[in-house]
């Protein structure tokens, strides 16, 4: 995986000697690393489809209509490109359920709110009829996966000297880093609790179902 793999090579170079200070979210990786291939390793084996993907599905990516609230389009298209639906459900978990700012420094402040995760998975299984059985299986781990891969190029960048994303502060990226590490934790504790949130909307949603298209299938 791209990602892990130059977060390797930052620390192996440590260019700024920073790798000392961040041997906890290092260590915290590499705890992880198996899993960073998870989806990729069952897109080979055709069990995921390649579809067409945003990339980038954070709620200030959606127009809403000032009167209504109603979503009118979305924006943001230039990451626009072949992908796995995965990631933008996962990219909307780290963004929609947080509790906190993305580079909040108080750690206390910081985890998912289920209630959140509860209604973006009735919302988008509501209208995703087109997922496919794998990609319903690993909803609730793609939110881990984003969230972790977002923490990654953090903490990738903080080694190299903040070379892509702007920061305001000194550790402004390591900061961030630690709050999308401790985001990752809080989607594991709740890991059980959130595969029976999606269980019960998909069960909702059969049953909802006119009996002519559920006899049909």
């Amino acid at each position: 995986m791209l990602r892990l793999a130059a977060l390797r090579d930052a620390v192996r170079q440590d260019p700024h000697g920073r790798a000392a200070a961040a041997a906890a979210e290092i260590a915290f990786v590499e705890q992880r690393a198996a899993q960073c291939a998870r989806l990729l390793d069952r897109q080979q084996r055709g069990e995921l489809p390649e579809r067409i993907t945003h990339n980038d599905t954070k709620l200030n990516n959606i127009m809403l209509d000032e009167q209504t609230d109603a979503a009118v389009c979305v924006i943001d298209l230039d990451t626009v490109m072949p992908g796995l639906a995965l990631y933008d459900f996962g990219d909307m978990v780290r963004t929609a359920t947080a509790a906190a700012l993305e580079d909040e420094r108080d750690l206390s402040r910081v985890f998912a709110r289920p209630e959140m995760f509860a209604a973006l998975a009735r919302g988008y299984l509501s209208e995703a009829g087109f997922l496919a059985v794998a990609e319903r299986e690993e909803l609730v781990f793609s939110g881990r996966l984003i969230t972790l891969v977002i923490g990654i190029r953090f903490l990738t960048d903080h080694l190299l000297g903040d070379v892509y994303f702007k920061i305001h502060r000194p550790d402004h990226n390591l900061d961030r880093c630690r709050t999308q590490f401790k985001m990752v934790a809080s989607l594991e504790a709740q890991a059980g609790a959130m595969e029976q949130t999606v269980a019960d909307a998909l069960r909702q949603q059969l049953n909802e179902r006119p009996k002519s298209e559920t006899n049909s299938k």
